[in-house]
């Protein structure tokens, strides 16, 4: 009988944490954008992914357990997504820090994977369990953050090298 009760609530269920999603997503955006306000350090681009990581804690509950393909599709997703990220994710020095360039099409791209991954969730969610959708999210945004934040740590490591370097020539005018 309670079984039963469950089912019944899960189209809203569905409905909610899709909503909730969204929700969460216009406000990484909007973190995202000012972000671009303040100079960037090594530090701020290794974090996330360190902090995210502990969300791997959630496939100790054994309903949000992937099987290998889901686990493929869920990577092979999050690494197709991380090339829109990594193509617009540039650099530039102004004085003497380092600024993530603004990019017009960066916010589409995040308004873009968020309604693709509202229309997959939707789509999916019906098919897959609630457990199992939050399991493949989960990696899939990591998959997709990881790489964009490794290439934003060689393109930052460049530019400081480039700085160094630049610092090291003497002038001919002394």
């Amino acid at each position: 009988m309670e079984a039963e009760g469950l089912k019944v609530l899960e189209p809203y269920y569905l409905i909610f944490s899709t909503l909730g999603a969204a929700i969460m997503a216009v406000i990484v955006i909007f973190i995202r954008l000012k972000s671009q306000l303040k100079p960037v350090t090594a530090k701020k681009i290794v974090l996330p992914p360190l902090f995210m990581s502990t969300g791997f804690l959630m496939f100790l509950y054994e309903p949000t357990h992937l099987h290998g393909i889901q686990i493929i599709e869920s990577v092979a997703l999050g690494i197709l997504f991380s090339f829109l990220l990594i193509k617009t994710s540039k650099f530039e020095r102004i004085d003497s820090h380092i600024y993530l360039k603004r990019s017009k099409m960066f916010v589409f791209i995040l308004i873009g994977l968020l309604v693709v991954r509202i229309l997959l969730r939707v789509v999916l969610g019906y098919s897959i369990e609630v457990e199992t959708l939050a399991g493949m999210f989960f990696v899939m945004a990591f998959s997709m953050i990881l790489p964009w934040r490794i290439a934003m740590l060689r393109s930052y490591k460049k530019i400081i090298n480039q700085s160094n370097e630049t610092k090291e020539i003497p002038s001919i005018h002394t």
